[in-house]
């Protein structure tokens, strides 16, 4: 007995929707770089779905490299978060205009 395809799509679209609504509502960048990282996850969590749904194996070959490039934003990502909480002492994105002349 499988777990039918959509059970794996709504739980993905849930993930993507929660991601986006931390993306638009969410002030803190730690929060906002963690929703991000969620709507990576559910794009994963479908492309590996259909992948199995399909019996071909490329879309877990595809999502390797989606983690992969995540892992690297990741780093990226954090390092820049870093870089602002030393110059501005603050998380909130509102309050980041170290860009501005």
């Amino acid at each position: 007995m499988s777990i039918p395809l959509e059970y794996y799509l709504v739980l993905s679209a849930f993930m993507f929707v929660t991601g986006v609504t931390g993306v638009l509502t969410r002030r803190n960048a730690i929060v906002v770089f963690m929703s991000i990282e969620l709507m990576l996850n559910s794009a994963n969590l479908s492309m590996v779905a259909f992948s199995s749904f399909m019996g071909n194996s490329a879309g877990q070959v595809f999502v390797f490299f989606v983690m992969t490039v995540a892992a690297a934003e990741a780093a990226v990502g954090l390092a820049i978060i870093i870089a602002l909480f030393r110059n501005k002492v603050s998380l909130n994105i509102d309050e980041v205009n170290i860009m501005k002349w």
